[in-house]
């Protein structure tokens, strides 16, 4: 098979992928901010169009916050973009990136400025606009193709992978049921280009406390204090690191308190934790319940845990192990070495993991920093990583490779 003039086409769209991603990271996008991503799918859709695809943007539900005062809120979100071309192919691949960045409108990192002559930083260059330009042309490669008949894809781009993906998920869960395979486009976990491998789950849990207000010089003794309630219940939270080592609990932030003179009656503590298993998940859950009904028989104290876990454990099974291989393969014929690591972090390839998806999450731009105003992306990586993308559609497509889920 003769791959090379679409490969040698996405070398000619350096400059016009630099262009997209300059244009995109100029657009705040983050997760809250329902503006700023409305104007973000209205340019993807621009770009989106060449491919030929049915295109729609998909309304979520909103997504339950325990907002600072301890009360629930429904808070709504963006619309997912979704495009589906070729129902009918034999092989049907499902591509997934996100539109929103941890970056929101107050937020001081707003601006997307030139390192050198590889190197942009900025907000969401990475993470995952970059992505989201190398998933495009590599769709386009293909399409240019003799062999697109045999392989039908799936785009699913969420405004709300920053937030544990709450309302989007159902969207992905469908998607990846009428799918073979998943590529998603999460930066790569390094310069060298690495892949992620085995993810670990996570959830993220707020445990709100009211004790009783009172004033310090007058009554102290009539008061209850939350804050010492909940700080009680943290500590012992954290001490479940030590207790069972596939668990990693973070204790990582509280709210609560007022004026000094006054016996505080609200507090509020905030906790991700990460998971190896549905086991420690089960464990995790018992645990913090338990601390939370200890803390409720404390006098004039009363307590809520709220929250879940989002996303499961995504392990490395022997579809996935076929697919990285696969990638590997493609790696090797472009001149790219391709590896990969277990992470503790989590994306949506945990979610098409729990669907039953085989799928490789980090197929994104070579850059790092993400999640903080030194986020980087190498210029390079664009027409690199889009190469290798287009590689593995060709090979599938064309029959060279053949592809089965057990």
């Amino acid at each position: 098979m003769n791959y090379t003039p679409y490969l040698d086409w996405i070398d000619q769209q350096h400059e016009a992928m630099c262009q997209l991603v300059w244009e995109w990271s100029h657009i705040n996008s983050g997760s809250w901010n329902l503006e700023g991503l409305a104007q973000m799918s209205k340019v993807l859709q621009t770009a989106f169009v060449r491919l030929g695809a049915d295109m729609h943007e998909v309304d979520l539900p909103p997504k339950e916050v325990v907002n600072s005062q301890g009360e629930v809120e429904h808070v709504p979100l963006g619309k997912a973009l979704h495009l589906r071309k070729r129902p009918e192919a034999p092989l049907k691949v499902m591509l997934v990136g996100h539109m929103d960045t941890v970056f929101g409108k107050t937020h001081p990192f707003q601006t997307i400025h030139k390192v050198d002559d590889n190197t942009w930083n900025g907000p969401g260059v990475a993470d995952l606009k970059g992505g989201l330009a190398v998933m495009l042309k590599a769709l386009e490669a293909f399409e240019r193709t003799p062999y697109t008949a045999n392989l039908g894809w799936e785009i699913v781009i969420n405004p709300d992978e920053e937030i544990s993906s709450d309302g989007s998920g159902p969207l992905l869960a469908e998607v990846a049921g009428r799918s073979h395979l998943g590529l998603i486009y999460e930066p790569a976990t390094n310069d060298q280009g690495q892949l992620a491998g085995e993810r670990k789950g996570v959830g993220s849990f707020s445990v709100v406390v009211h004790g009783k207000s009172a004033h310090v010089g007058r009554a102290f003794e009539s008061g209850r204090n939350a804050i010492c309630a909940l700080a009680e219940f943290l500590l012992a939270a954290n001490q479940l690191n030590e207790q069972r080592e596939t668990i990693t609990l973070n204790v990582g932030r509280i709210e609560g308190g007022g004026p000094l003179n006054m016996v505080p009656d609200l507090a509020i503590g905030r906790i991700n934790v990460r998971t190896e298993s549905e086991a420690d998940e089960k464990w995790v859950q018992h645990a913090l319940q338990q601390l939370q009904n200890q803390l409720d028989l404390k006098d004039g104290i009363r307590s809520h845990l709220y929250g879940k876990f989002s996303r499961k454990p995504k392990r490395f099974t022997p579809s996935m192990s076929r697919l990285f291989d696969l990638v590997a393969e493609c790696g090797t014929m472009l001149s790219q070495p391709i590896s990969w690591k277990a992470t503790g972090g989590a994306c949506d390839g945990n979610n098409l993991a729990a669907a039953g998806l085989p799928n490789v999450d980090t197929l994104g731009v070579r850059g790092g920093k993400i999640h903080s105003a030194q986020e980087y992306l190498l210029l390079d990586s664009l027409t690199e990583r889009a190469k290798l993308s287009a590689l593995l559609l060709m090979r599938l497509a064309s029959g060279e490779v053949k592809w089965e889920n057990p």
